[in-house]
C-alpha cells in the first residue's frame, strides 16, 4: 500500500514540475504574424469553391433564398476598403446575383471550384450579409 502511495505521489510531483515547462515551451513557439493576402480590385479575377446557404430575405417578408459564396485565400480590398478590419484580408465572398439567370448558373457549381471576374467588391456591412465581403458585379469566367 504505501509502495502504491509512493508510485503516485512521485507521477503527480513529476506531472506539477513538468507541465509548466511544456506550456512556457509552447509560448515561444508562437506562429509568424500572419502577412496579408494579395490584392484584388475590378476586373481581375476571383477563384475558390462554391458554396450555398438558405438565408431569410429581410426585404421580402422572410421568404427563404439562395445565398452563395465563395471561399479562397485572403485577399485585401481596394481602398477604403482595405482589409475589412481582418488582419490578412477576408477569405469568403458573397457573390450577390441579380437575375435569376445567374442564380441558375451557379447551382449548378456549388461545391465545386469557380472563377469569377470581379467588377465591384466591398466589405460585408449590412447585418444579413454571412461572408466577410461582397461581391456586387461580377461574371463567370470559363476556364
Amino acid at each position: 500500500m504505501t509502495k502504491l502511495f509512493a508510485t503516485r505521489s512521485a507521477l503527480v510531483a513529476t506531472m506539477l514540475l513538468v507541465t509548466p515547462a511544456i506550456a512556457a515551451q509552447q509560448d515561444d513557439e508562437a506562429p509568424p504574424p500572419a502577412k496579408p493576402g494579395k490584392p484584388i480590385s475590378a476586373g481581375e479575377v476571383l477563384s475558390g469553391e462554391l458554396n450555398a446557404m438558405k438565408i431569410r430575405d429581410v426585404k421580402n417578408a422572410g421568404k427563404r433564398i439562395a445565398m452563395y459564396q465563395i471561399t479562397s485565400e485572403p485577399r485585401r480590398l481596394p481602398a477604403p476598403n482595405g482589409l475589412c478590419d481582418l488582419e490578412t484580408g477576408p477569405e469568403t465572398f458573397q457573390l450577390i446575383t441579380s437575375s435569376d439567370a445567374q442564380t441558375t448558373q451557379l447551382k449548378s457549381f456549388v461545391g465545386k471550384e469557380i472563377s469569377v471576374k470581379v467588377d465591384e467588391i466591398a466589405c460585408a456591412s449590412d447585418p444579413g450579409q454571412m461572408s466577410e465581403a461582397v461581391v456586387t458585379k461580377w461574371s463567370l469566367v470559363r476556364k
